[in-house]
């Protein structure tokens, strides 16, 4: 299964229903009191779709995290609600909850698919999922690759994301409106996509919790794609919990992703990630800390140190003063062999993507190119420009210089983070914030980023704890341990 069954699953947002004088509590909500909410009568789809479409009206305007809201929401709901009476039970815990999807995951439905650009409005994907989704999430527009300029939340569509906590600190990487929404109780699932950085980033400045999934574990068919090397979907979600119901529901072999579906499906556990929801899920575990990343001299370092503490105290086996190798090369896009690579490989992803589109107003890197300077004002190309479009559509596929690129990633992975873990047979490494993004993205590894605390302007900070592929289940059981015994998230006050 892809994360398409999640949407098949979802009713795409605030009436109060009450149940013997109680009402149900929206904000925070998790799943789990979403369907004690259905089954007690104290909810129901159609006004938990309201409640989330008023709180987009009310707080988009200042947050930007959404670009736009399906027309058709309401109704989905209400037939959400007529399946639930209809039937006496069956229905998983994302039945009749709305979901927000990054604005890079294609849905044939009357929302728009353009990766933050002007240039993809009115385009058709070439398939139906059956989704059903809330709306669409802010992104830093794809279309001058600004992600990979370090140019975090704006978009021509979306306009300037804004942090929830703080208004004027970066929201961070690609996946920003997802996490913003997540935070900021406009939705109560969202999806967002990484290849480096794009979920654990955003997760982590704002007080969310992103799973960023093995390469191969979910489906990119039908998302816009960057690398498929490293491009990976995954949930942002207000509590781990949720983000592995999530993760249960999106993982699965996709016969239009079939070589790394087929390939990471050995990693699904029998019975799901949810059976690794454990109080205790940090006795034992072997937790590394590397060197390189945290400065425990700071005051958000005194806080890290506290956590890694309280892990100990929860019966986890911590080795510090571990050295990764290459590490100051594997963190640098340049060194590393990703900027050669990824250029090539964005450009034929791309064009494969937008070939098998139904409708598409551009085909081609080159016509993102040309709508650019055709719309310059639209989409900001005084300010922004497109040179790493211009030198994607210079490349002429994969030859020699990217292969080597590609190698010189995959070494780095397997003699750096990679070994280091099997040597001191860790379950996890530790690290703050998504400083080990980078890392963990050239071979596909997976992440969980938990919220960690607040600096002392009161933006939120996280941890990474980061695996090897297929690892999921033992950092599912390490986050939501450490999230239960800190307890650090807070919603914001916006």
């Amino acid at each position: 299964m892809a994360w398409q069954r999640l949407l098949l699953l979802a009713a795409a947002v605030a009436l109060t229903v009450t149940a013997g004088g109680a009402a149900f509590q929206f904000e925070e909500a998790t799943l789990e009191s979403i369907q004690q909410g259905f089954k007690n009568g104290s909810l129901n789809s159609t006004a938990l779709v309201r409640y989330y479409l008023d709180q987009i009206a009310r707080l988009n305007p200042k947050l930007h995290a959404v670009i736009e809201v399906n027309p058709d929401a309401l109704g989905d709901a209400a037939r959400a609600d007529a399946e639930r009476a209809s039937s006496s039970g069956g229905r998983g815990l994302l039945h009749g909850v709305p979901v927000l999807v990054k604005d890079l995951i294609a849905t044939r439905d009357r929302l728009n698919t353009t990766a933050g650009s002007f240039a993809l409005l009115g385009s058709v994907a070439g398939r139906d999922a059956g989704a059903i989704v809330l709306g669409k999430s802010n992104l830093p527009e794809w279309g001058n690759m600004r992600s990979a300029m370090g140019l975090h939340g704006w978009s021509a569509r979306g306009g300037q994301a804004m942090n929830p906590y703080v208004l004027k600190m970066d929201p961070c990487e690609a996946s920003t409106g997802s996490a913003i929404a997540a935070a900021a109780n406009m939705a109560a699932v969202t999806l967002g996509t990484e290849t480096i950085a794009s979920i654990l980033c955003p997760a982590s400045a704002n007080a969310v919790v992103g799973i960023k999934p093995t390469v191969g574990l979910t489906s990119r068919s039908g998302v816009i794609p960057f690398t498929l090397r490293q491009d990976t979907v995954g949930p942002l979600c207000r509590t781990v919990a949720d983000a592995v119901h999530v993760l249960d529901a999106i993982v699965g072999y996709d016969d239009l992703d079939a070589e790394a579906t087929m390939a990471a499906s050995q990693y699904i556990p029998q019975g799901g990630y949810k059976q690794f929801l454990k109080i205790d899920g940090l006795r034992d575990k072997r937790i590394g800390i590397p060197n390189g990343f945290f400065h425990f001299e700071t005051k958000t370092g005194l806080v890290y140190k506290q956590h890694i503490e309280t892990m100990r105290r929860l019966g986890a086996n911590v080795i510090e003063n571990l050295n990764i190798e290459n590490l100051s090369v594997s963190r640098n896009t340049t060194t590393s062999g990703f900027a050669v690579a990824a250029p090539a490989e964005f450009k034929i992803n791309l064009n494969n993507y937008l070939s098998n589109l139904s409708y598409t107003p551009v085909r081609c890197l080159a016509d993102i190119i040309a709508f650019n300077i055709a719309h310059p004002d639209e989409e900001k190309l005084i300010e922004y420009d497109q040179q790493l479009l211009l030198l994607s559509e210079s490349t002429r596929g994969i030859g020699p210089l990217e292969r080597a690129a590609i190698h010189r990633m995959e070494e780095l992975s397997a003699n750096g983070v990679e070994k280091m873990m099997k040597e001191h047979c860790l379950d996890a490494i530790f690290t703050p914030d998504s400083s080990v993004a980078t890392v963990l993205a050239y071979n596909g590894l997976p992440g969980i980023e938990v919220p960690a605390g607040y600096d002392e302007n009161g933006v939120p900070f996280g941890v990474t704890f980061g695996g090897l592929r297929g690892y999921e289940p033992r950092l599912v059981e390490m986050a939501y341990a450490f999230e239960q015994a800190t307890k650090v998230r807070r919603p914001p006050t916006i």
